[in-house]
């Protein structure tokens, strides 16, 4: 855990392979209306969390890391738990990811409610909502 741990705290600014990222592409069949972010966890997680949840989109990994497409933006108003990890426009630090899920229907994308509180279950996290979520205006 504290090599990913190290590994995660050192990807601001860190390219992987001569110092580029890795953009996720998604099979030209499904269209990313929404935009694309993704996210991550060590692969020592990744059958659990994809066994977990109700619906995945589409799901890459790595021998290191496993990503699930979610709509751009889903890292507004959520604080993801380490050692999971945030990439905006599906950009990651991977060298050779590959499409290891294919969702059901044609929407690319894993709920990010649901893998934000299966990424806190699995990391023993509570999870935290940015004040003010929830409150009556």
């Amino acid at each position: 855990m504290l090599r990913h741990l190290t590994t995660l705290l050192t990807w601001h600014g860190r390219r992987d392979d001569g110092g580029r990222l890795t953009r996720l592409e998604l099979p030209p069949s499904l269209i990313p209306a929404l935009g694309c972010d993704a996210v991550g966890v060590p692969a020592r997680h990744g059958f659990r969390l994809l066994g977990r949840l109700p619906r995945s989109g589409c799901v890459f990994a790595d021998a290191d890391w496993w990503w699930w497409i979610v709509p751009a933006g889903s890292d507004q108003e959520l604080t993801w738990p380490l050692p999971s990890h945030y990439a905006k426009g599906a950009y990651v630090p991977a060298a050779d990811p590959r499409l290891i899920s294919w969702p059901e229907d044609s929407s690319p994308y894993t709920p990010p409610i649901p893998l934000y509180l299966m990424a806190c279950q699995l990391t023993g996290t509570a999870p935290l909502w940015t004040a003010g979520v929830g409150e009556p205006a």
